[in-house]
């Protein structure tokens, strides 16, 4: 990229808000991911996330999630998510939170593995 380009763009997103500027990093690492340009990190391989499909179940969800993040150990995450699924079938927990909080411990436990590399 030109250095014209980078000022343009370093430009713009110093003209947003925190908010959105966290919102076009994040859209950028999606574009990174999407198209396979992720550079792996110590070793360990980027998650192949599928995205979420709507009215997507739990169990579904959880399919994914392990396909996406197939690097990860299944044992130490399996009780965070059996306890999760649980409040799900057993206490009525909506599908759609317990999904989002799927996601958020599938990412913790990615996060801690590549910072331990």
């Amino acid at each position: 990229m030109s250095s014209e380009r980078q000022s343009a763009l370093l430009a713009l997103f110093e003209r947003l808000d925190e908010q959105r500027q966290r919102s076009l990093l994040d859209y950028a690492d999606f574009l990174v991911e999407r198209h396979g340009l992720a550079q792996p990190q110590s070793g360990v391989p980027v998650p192949e996330l599928s995205p979420r499909p709507e009215n997507e179940s739990v169990v579904k969800a959880m399919k994914r999630l392990s396909a996406g993040y197939f690097m990860l150990d299944r044992a130490s995450i399996f009780h965070q998510a059996s306890a999760l699924m649980t409040e799900h079938i057993m206490q009525g927990r909506p599908a759609a939170e317990v999904i989002d909080d799927l996601e958020a411990l599938f990412l913790r436990e990615y996060q801690k593995l590549t910072e331990d590399r």
